[in-house]
C-alpha cells in the first residue's frame, strides 16, 4: 500500500501569506497610497477644480442651448453653438442698450441714497431706549479704520481675480461647450476597459441631473427678478430694476442671496418711512413665499430639486472649506455628489433615503 505524496499547505495558521496573498495586498497598497495623493493634490487644487467645475457648468449651459437650437431649428452642431454663444451675447447686447442708461442712473441713484437711509435708520431706532443700547452695544464691535481700509483693499484685490477667473472660465467654456465628447471620451479612455460603459453611464446621470437643476434654477431666477422688481415699483422704492436684477442674479446661491439683497432694500425701505419699509417687507416676503411654494414646486415637479436641509449644509460647507468660490458653486457641486449616490444605489439596487428614487 503506498502513502500518497504531501502537498504543501498554501496558507494555514501560524504560516506567512502565499505569493497571490501578497500580490494581491500589495496592489490594494498601491490603489490607498494613489488615492490619498489624488486627494491631497486636490485639496491642494481645490481653487483650480472649482474654476474647472464652473467652466464645466457654463459649458452645460452652452451646449444645453445648442442642443435645444439644433432640435427645434435643425441646424449644424456648428452653427448651433455659435448660436448658443452669439444668442445671449446678443440679447445682453440689447438690454444693455434699451436699458443700460436707466441701470447705471438706478444704481447710482442707490449708492447716492443708502447713507442717508442708512443713517435715518439708524436715527429712528435711537429713538427707543432699547434701540439705542443695541447700536451702542454693535458699536463697540464696529471694526476700526485700519481694519476697513485693510477689508476693502483685500476686496478689491478679489474683484480683480474674480474678474480675471470670469474670464478665464468663460473661455474654458467656450472650448468645452464645442467639443464636449473629445474631453469626456478622453477621461473616460484613461480607464480600464471594464469600468468604461459604467463611467459613461455615470457622467450621463450627472449631466442629467445637473441640466435638470439648471433650468428650475432659472425659473427661479428670472421669477424673483420680476417680482421683486415689480413689487419694488409698487411700493414705491427708487431704482426697482436695479433691486431686482440683482435679487435675480444672487437667487442662484439660495438663502444667502436673499438675506444679501434683503438687508439693504430693507434699510432704503424705512430710510422713506416706516411705513415704506414695512411694505418693502411684505413686497419681500410675498415674492420668496410665492417663489418658494408656488414657482418652485411647480418647476420641482419636472426637474427635480435638493432637500432644503441638505442644501443649507452643503452652503455652510462649502463656505468653511473653498471660500466664496465654493459658496457659489456649493448647490450644484451638491448637486453631482446626490447623482453618483443615485447611480451607486441603483446599481447595488436600493433607494435614495433623501430622494426615494
Amino acid at each position: 500500500m503506498t502513502t500518497p505524496p504531501a502537498t504543501e499547505p498554501h496558507h494555514l495558521p501560524g504560516h506567512g501569506p502565499g505569493p497571490d496573498d501578497s500580490g494581491r495586498w500589495f496592489r490594494r497598497t498601491l490603489a490607498v497610497m494613489a488615492g490619498i495623493a489624488v486627494a491631497v493634490a486636490v485639496w491642494q487644487l481645490q481653487q483650480l477644480v472649482l474654476v474647472l467645475f464652473a467652466s464645466a457648468l457654463v459649458g452645460l449651459m452652452l451646449s444645453d442651448f445648442a442642443a435645444l437650437l439644433q432640435r427645434r431649428l435643425r441646424l449644424p452642431f456648428a452653427l448651433a453653438i455659435a448660436a448658443a454663444i452669439l444668442i445671449p451675447l446678443a440679447a445682453l447686447a440689447t438690454i444693455f442698450g434699451l436699458f443700460g442708461s436707466m441701470m447705471v442712473e438706478q444704481f447710482i441713484i442707490l449708492s447716492q441714497r443708502f447713507p442717508a437711509a442708512l443713517a435715518q435708520v439708524e436715527s429712528w431706532v435711537r429713538s427707543y431706549a432699547i434701540g439705542d443700547d443695541l447700536i451702542s452695544q454693535l458699536t463697540n464691535y464696529a471694526p476700526k479704520m485700519e481694519q476697513v481700509v485693510g477689508i476693502v483693499q483685500a476686496t478689491l484685490a478679489n474683484v480683480g481675480s474674480a474678474i480675471t477667473g470670469f474670464a478665464v472660465v468663460l473661455v474654458a467654456a467656450l472650448y468645452l461647450a464645442a467639443q464636449p465628447r473629445l474631453y469626456i471620451d478622453g477621461l473616460i479612455a484613461m480607464l480600464p476597459s471594464e469600468s468604461r460603459v459604467r463611467a459613461g453611464e455615470t457622467v450621463a446621470a450627472v449631466r442629467e441631473s445637473l441640466t435638470a437643476w439648471l433650468k428650475g434654477q432659472a425659473i427661479g431666477m428670472a421669477f424673483v427678478a420680476v417680482g421683486t422688481s415689480l413689487g419694488l415699483w409698487l411700493v414705491g422704492l427708487p431704482s426697482p430694476l436695479a433691486i431686482g436684477l440683482v435679487a435675480g442674479l444672487c437667487e442662484f446661491v439660495p438663502y444667502l442671496g436673499v438675506i444679501l439683497v434683503a438687508a439693504p432694500t430693507v434699510i432704503l425701505g424705512f430710510g422713506q418711512g416706516p411705513d415704506t419699509g414695512i411694505f418693502t417687507i411684505i413686497a419681500l416676503v410675498v415674492v420668496q413665499q410665492l417663489q418658494g411654494n408656488v414657482v418652485m414646486p411647480i418647476a420641482q415637479s419636472t426637474f427635480g430639486d435638493l432637500p432644503p436641509v441638505l442644501t443649507i449644509f452643503s452652503l455652510i460647507a462649502a463656505g468653511t472649506l473653498l471660500g466664496p468660490l465654493g459658496v457659489v458653486l456649493a448647490v450644484p457641486l451638491t448637486v453631482v455628489g446626490m447623482a453618483l449616490l443615485k447611480v451607486r444605489l441603483t446599481r447595488l439596487g436600493r433607494s435614495s433615503p433623501l430622494t426615494g428614487g
